[in-house]
């Protein structure tokens, strides 16, 4: 009995030992890494961003993982035009004719948990609405109800999407909309280098658990909407509605000044920079109405957009850490494989100098 007892002993000291040796291998592993923090307001891109390096650093989206997007797309359709329908309601815009309004109802009553493709009568039902005079007013005042940036884009291809054989292009992909619940991390390798990207979730009830990704972090990546300075934020209908870059700017003065980040690197990307300068070309209202402090000219995209970086820079409590600023289009590959090199040099710069938390 005391020999088996031995044995026993013996086979859970190995397997202590193994477990010490991989806990070790693990920390050595953790420390080798480059900790990248995402942080903004919901609908900055973070998402996009991640799905990006997924592109440009990974293994990108086979075929299979773009036709597991599928019914996804459907319900981003289905969740767009169900948004324009409630905000015809609420905004008191006619329907130019009957048989948009019949259809309204009968794209009202589609649960969206359940969507897992777009019906024949469905889509002539959305054609019909989509095309109406009426809802085509109603989409151009889209900055008065929550809307996805993606709705056009996909209602305007409602054909292509609707095919039978019907696989998601990587765009389609880049465009989906799924909120960001919980945390999200991408690790990927560029040169031997190992970076970990951490995405959490942007809406304010998902804020309070952001502070379990603070140690160790080399480099904030702070995103905005810059498309947003005329848009409000109502996530639930208790609350008050608020400008969503007024929002986006309390966020990154709360955020870049707390001590986790003294020594990170911080970096402020100012995204979709397309949709802000159609925006800041086509818009009735100039910038300086929401921001009257802006006196430049009302259809500069240049002027609008350096007036909205002062807003940011100027509001970073920690003044003597400085914030690299890039604009950037998080759906456009290019522009952000472009981006990218310049932040990773300017992260391994720092992290070599012995500046920033890393190697």
């Amino acid at each position: 009995m005391s020999c088996f007892q031995s044995q026993e002993e013996q086979l859970q000291q190995r397997i202590n030992r193994e477990i010490d040796r991989q806990l070790q291998r693990e920390k050595r592993e953790l420390k080798s890494e480059i900790k990248l923090l995402l942080l903004g307001t919901g609908e900055s891109g973070k998402s996009t961003f991640i799905k990006q390096m997924r592109i440009i650093h990974g293994s990108g989206y086979s075929e299979m993982d773009r036709t597991n997007f599928r019914a996804t797309v459907y319900r981003n359709v289905i969740v767009a035009i169900q948004a324009m329908v409630a905000a015809m309601r609420d905004l008191r815009i006619p329907y130019a004719s009957d048989a948009a309004k019949e259809a309204a109802t009968e794209l009202e009553s589609i649960a969206v948990d359940e969507v897992q493709t777009i019906s024949e009568g469905a889509k002539a039902a959305i054609d019909r609405l989509w095309r109406d005079g009426g809802m085509q007013a109603c989409y151009l005042r889209r900055r008065e109800y929550q809307i996805s940036d993606s709705a056009k884009y996909y209602l305007d291809d409602l054909e292509r999407l609707c095919t039978q054989d019907y696989i998601p292009t990587t765009q389609d992909v880049l465009r989906v909309r799924v909120p960001t619940t919980g945390i999200n991390e991408y690790l990927f390798t560029i040169d031997t280098r190992v970076f970990r990207m951490v995405d959490v979730g942007g809406q304010r009830s998902e804020r309070r658990k952001w502070i379990h990704c603070f140690e160790n972090v080399a480099s904030v990546m702070f995103l905005v909407a810059l498309s947003e300075y005329d848009q409000l934020l109502q996530e639930t209908a208790e609350d008050v509605k608020v400008n969503r870059m007024q929002e986006s700017l309390a966020l990154f003065k709360t955020t870049t000044g707390l001590p986790w980040f003294s020594n990170s690197s911080l970096i402020l990307f100012l995204n979709k920079k397309d949709l802000f300068e159609e925006k800041i070309a086509t818009s009735s209202l100039s910038l300086s109405n929401y921001f009257p402090d802006y006196k430049g000219p009302p259809r500069d995209h240049i002027e609008a957009r350096d007036f909205i970086l002062r807003k940011f820079t100027s509001s970073n409590p920690s003044r003597e850490k400085d914030i690299y600023p890039h604009f950037t289009c998080a759906t456009d590959t290019d522009n952000i494989k472009f981006v990218f090199e310049t932040v990773r040099d300017h992260i391994l710069d720092g992290i070599i100098g012995g500046i920033f938390p890393g190697l």
